[in-house]
């Protein structure tokens, strides 16, 4: 008789089992994939936000393809390098989909001072990427985008190699993208940075959706108050948006676990 696959998810603890480092950014991962549940940014349990491990391996923290972002632990989560390669999962059949890692493993090879890299494949996100216009600098919500985000046409699903080198490219040195037909991403050098910046991003082509199915003239601000509040959000002008915010968000997910079936994201 062929032998069931091992679907469980009551993975078991490895908080002893590896650094106190590399544990923190567990659960920060964990943390990130319950808030972009929370705030309505999944796909079943398609996409990947991946953040380095803190050390000189160049080991990337991932989720397992199968799983809810609503139910990624701390120790649910895989550990690969680079190329995608798996250095350890916990003993399930759910497995690493190194098709779909193929963004997020060139942004991480090129860009070492990104830490955290988010994709999304939102409703709204979707919309926006299939505009010709691209996201507008209409609220001061997108206005912060405005000539700091990369387009990057589609080629297909993310399968091929060959199209890292072209996502690098068309990212640049932003930490904000749309790929055309496709969807969001976000990066930075923190996981509470680039879950801000993929919240902002959002909530712009959200808004952006919502006005222009309202079939109204839009108002567009001079372009000298573009730039100006463009720079204004950028890292560095004031403070680096969303380390202030994190610590409140934890505590929304401590409040949203005392009524959740699901472990809690930090065991």
């Amino acid at each position: 008789m062929d032998k069931l696959p091992n679907y469980r998810t009551n993975f078991r603890s490895i908080r002893d089992e590896v650094s106190a480092e590399e544990w923190q950014a567990r659960v920060e991962l964990a943390a990130c994939y319950r808030l972009i549940d929370y705030y309505g940014m999944t796909d079943l349990t398609y996409n990947h936000i991946t953040v380095r491990v803190p050390g000189p391996q160049h080991h990337i923290l991932i989720n397992l393809y199968g799983l809810l972002y609503k139910e990624i632990t701390a120790s649910s989560l895989a550990k690969i390098d680079l190329d995608g390669n798996v250095i350890w999962k916990p003993d399930t059949d759910y497995y690493v989909n190194k098709a779909g890692y193929i963004i997020h493993g060139a942004i991480h090879r090129a860009r070492p001072e990104v830490r955290c890299v988010i994709h999304t494949h939102t409703r709204a996100g979707m919309a926006v990427a299939a505009m010709q216009c691209g996201l507008l600098p209409i609220s001061q919500t997108s206005i912060r985008f405005d000539d700091h985000i990369g387009y990057h046409d589609y080629e297909g699903p993310a399968v091929e190699r060959e199209e890292q080198e072209r996502l690098v490219r068309d990212l640049g040195s932003h930490n904000a993208l749309i790929l055309r037909s496709h969807g969001l991403l976000t990066c930075g050098p923190s996981i509470p940075e680039a879950f801000n910046l993929m919240y902002q991003l959002e909530l712009a082509c959200r808004t952006q959706v919502d006005v222009m199915a309202a079939r109204t003239d839009l108002v567009m601000p001079s372009r000298q108050t573009l730039a100006k509040t463009a720079h204004l959000y950028q890292p560095g002008t004031r403070r680096p948006y969303g380390i202030l915010e994190w610590p409140a968000m934890l505590r929304l997910l401590e409040a949203e676990q005392k009524n959740c079936a699901f472990p809690p994201y930090s065991s």
